[in-house]
């Protein structure tokens, strides 16, 4: 099954001048961690709610401030005709637990989480996906 088939559909993203307060929001809405950040519907960044609190409110950053001074410039995407095995492994690998999918043109077409792979993908595949990703032990970064 490719990640199409599986994603969410119903993607919200943000302009670089949308303010933390509008992304905070955003997201305590719609219970979700992070929001693509887009230009003319191809992805420029995101920024994640750690982006906005790590960034933004710790070293002091107004409310009204733009996402574009905490947003993370890199991003980490899988197309939407990669399998969902692929991209379970994929996201494993770069310990995230959901990714924004783009088409070939690297146009935003959706977002895909572990529980979206869930439904196709072996459980024990995505079950150490998620061991992988939150076990402190794989963490490269410390």
């Amino acid at each position: 099954m490719k990640v199409k088939d599986v994603m969410s559909r119903n993607c919200t993203f943000i302009t670089p001048q949308t303010t933390l307060t509008e992304a905070a929001r955003i997201m305590a809405d719609q219970d979700i961690g992070f929001v693509p950040v887009a230009e003319n519907d191809r992805m420029i960044g995101m920024v994640t709610d750690r982006d906005i609190v790590i960034r933004g409110v710790a070293k002091g950053a107004d409310s009204n401030s733009s996402v574009k001074d905490v947003m993370s410039a890199k991003t980490y995407y899988c197309y939407d005709d990669e399998t969902a095995e692929e991209v379970c492994a994929n996201m494993a690998d770069l310990k995230v637990r959901r990714l924004p999918v783009v088409n070939r043109e690297k146009r935003l077409v959706g977002v895909v989480s572990l529980g979206d792979l869930a439904q196709d993908v072996n459980k024990i595949k995505v079950g150490q996906a998620v061991q992988t990703i939150t076990d402190p032990a794989n963490d490269q970064k410390a």
